[in-house]
């Protein structure tokens, strides 16, 4: 790792679990268990999973799936077999509605990050774009049972980013905002004053690429990124300080014409960037002042170069105009070398890999479905096979394990 990347971490004060704060949390606690929808599948377990300690994972050999539809907003659950095929196990309400940005087509979002699981507790965040809320489910396997849900402090939440035991949402529209939570007991809990205003252009037109892609901290959590797509074609660096409050106004980091849009960081912990606009991956490094520096960029070749998920130690870009999925490699220095891509059905959107990065899970917007890929040892994909998510044409948000 690079000695740009060493910075303090500031300590954050654990709110100690008072009755009253109990209470507080109780008001917005969704009481019903959603079932599952599919009839062939067991109900889901009424027991919390554990949770509380670091590195504890709640879920295994799952997959979840948002669909952000606008009757109903869903995420759907599916078992992940030992040779990675996807099976149905469940599909629960969120008790919010999804929500479309004018424009967009396979993308409804247009986001990274808008289903984001909490491995320190064993929860699940979903937005709920349509309905300015964010629900949270516990996870047990490939079983969820929904917490909460409240609001998402501002307009059209796109994307959750969790470290330890601060959660921040993006909200999209309006000028886009940031707004903080802190997990008491097992539920969100609102961080009073930490709303931060983005200050967009809130009459950009089309909405889907002049709106926030993704909000995520860095590895160590000090710093807490935004990127503003063509809204500025910016990168935020906001300062993550004392009790988990924010710095008030971040470092922009101008980046013209590429449209930043989502956000990873490879196994050296170089800050990676998918650029909509120049249809590349992008490595940085991060001064101790919040500043970017750019060590590589490399074009895919495709078109709608959008998302980026690590598998291993591979990174796979997604390609919405192209129906593909980019493969890269990332050396030690941030070079970035291109695999090669490979097919994926219509609307190529988020993706998620799981088991160690054995395999790769791509959602398809076009008509809703999960590609489901072996990862090979020099990173080709190998098609396993594919699943239908109900509800989910344009939907975004996946979650494997």
């Amino acid at each position: 790792m690079r000695e740009e990347f060493v910075v303090k971490v500031p300590i954050r004060l654990k709110p100690a679990v008072t009755a009253a704060a109990a209470a507080a949390a109780a008001t917005v606690v969704v009481a019903a268990l959603a079932a599952p929808a599919f009839a062939s599948t067991a109900s889901a377990s009424t027991a919390a999973p554990s949770s509380g300690h670091s590195g504890y994972s709640g879920a295994s050999h799952a997959v979840f799936v948002q669909t952000d539809a606008t009757s109903g907003n869903h995420v759907v659950a599916y078992h992940r077999a030992a040779d990675g095929a996807l099976s149905p196990a469940g599909s629960y309400p969120t008790g919010g509605l999804g929500g479309v940005l004018g424009g967009s087509v396979v993308d409804h979002t247009a986001s990274q990050g808008s289903l984001t699981y909490d491995p320190w507790h064993s929860l699940l965040y979903a937005v709920n774009a349509g309905s300015n809320t964010v629900s949270v489910f516990a996870v047990s396997g490939d079983h969820l049972a929904l917490r909460q849900v409240l609001s998402s402090g501002g307009t059209f939440p796109v994307s959750v980013a969790v470290h330890g035991d601060l959660v921040y949402v993006v909200n999209a529209l309006d000028g886009g905002s940031l707004h903080g939570y802190r997990v008491l007991g097992g539920f969100l809990v609102p961080l009073p004053g930490s709303s931060r205003a983005l200050g967009l252009n809130p009459g950009a037109s089309p909405q889907f690429t002049n709106t926030p892609g993704q909000v995520a901290f860095t590895p160590d959590g000090s710093r807490l990124i935004v990127t503003t797509k063509a809204n500025g074609n910016d990168i935020d660096v906001f300062d993550v300080g004392f009790a988990g409050y924010l710095s008030a106004a971040p470092v922009v980091n101008s980046e013209p014409g590429t449209v930043p849009f989502a956000i990873t960081f490879d196994s050296y912990g170089h800050l990676v960037i998918a650029e909509a606009g120049t249809n590349a991956l992008a490595t940085f490094t991060i001064s101790g002042h919040g500043t970017l520096s750019q060590l590589d960029a490399v074009g895919t070749g495709e078109a709608a170069t959008c998302w980026v998920a690590p598998a291993g130690s591979f990174l796979f870009a997604s390609n919405a105009g192209s129906a593909a999925e980019s493969g890269f490699t990332s050396a030690a220095g941030g070079q970035l070398t291109l695999l090669g891509a490979t097919a994926t059905d219509a609307g190529t959107v988020d993706a998620s890999a799981a088991a160690g990065g054995r395999f790769l899970y791509v959602q398809t917007g076009g008509a809703g479905i999960v590609d489901e890929y072996a990862v090979g040892a020099g990173g080709a994909l190998s098609q396993i096979g594919s699943v239908a998510v109900p509800d989910a044409a344009g939907g975004e948000g996946i979650v494997g394990f």
